[in-house]
C-alpha cells in the first residue's frame, strides 16, 4: 500500500518514477511474482476511483478485488489523512508558490455528459461508495469549491 502511495504521490507532483523499479524492489521484500504485484497495484487504483480519489494512471483499474481491500485503503487513509485535503496534496506539487500566483485561469471544455462507468464496474464501485463517508467527502468538496471560487475571484480582480 505505503509503495503504491508513494507512486501516486510522485505522479501527482509531476516526479518521474519507475514502475518497474518499485515492482523490483516489492518481488524482493515480499517475494511475489511481478505479474501479481501489478495486478494488486490496479485493484487499488480500482478502489480509490470507486472512492473517488485520485489513482495512478499507468495502473489501469482492476475491479476484480476482495473486499477488505477497500478497508485496507480507507484504513492507510484514515491513517494519512494528508492525502484527503486538497491543500497538502496540491502542494506536494513542484512548485507551491505557483498556486499564490497570479496566473491566467484556463478556461477548457466541460465534461461530457458520459462521467457514468461502465456497467462492469458499476456494481464494484457501488460496493466501494457504501463503504465511503459521504458527509466527509462533501465537506472537503465544498471546502475545495469554495477555494476555487476565491481563485476565480481573485484572478478577476486582477484582470481589472
Amino acid at each position: 500500500m505505503a509503495d503504491y502511495f508513494a507512486m501516486l504521490g510522485d505522479d501527482i507532483a509531476g516526479r518521474p518514477y519507475s514502475k518497474a523499479k518499485h515492482n523490483r524492489l516489492l518481488q524482493a521484500v515480499i517475494d511475489r511474482p511481478r505479474g501479481s504485484i501489478e495486478y494488486k497495484h490496479q485493484n487499488i487504483s480500482a478502489v480509490l476511483k470507486g472512492l473517488g480519489e485520485d489513482w495512478i494512471p499507468g495502473h489501469k483499474p482492476a475491479f476484480n478485488f476482495q473486499a477488505s481491500l477497500v478497508d485496507a485503503v480507507v484504513l492507510w487513509l484514515n491513517r494519512h489523512p494528508d492525502w484527503l485535503a486538497p491543500a497538502p496534496r496540491m502542494a506536494m506539487g513542484p512548485s507551491p508558490s505557483a498556486l499564490r500566483e497570479e496566473a491566467m485561469l484556463w478556461i477548457g471544455p466541460p465534461p461530457t455528459h458520459s462521467n457514468a462507468p461502465p456497467p462492469d464496474e458499476l456494481e464494484q464501485m457501488t460496493f466501494i461508495a457504501r463503504k465511503y463517508d459521504v458527509a466527509e467527502r462533501d465537506a472537503r468538496n465544498r471546502a475545495l469549491g469554495r477555494a476555487s471560487e476565491e481563485r476565480v475571484l481573485a484572478h478577476e480582480r486582477a484582470r481589472s
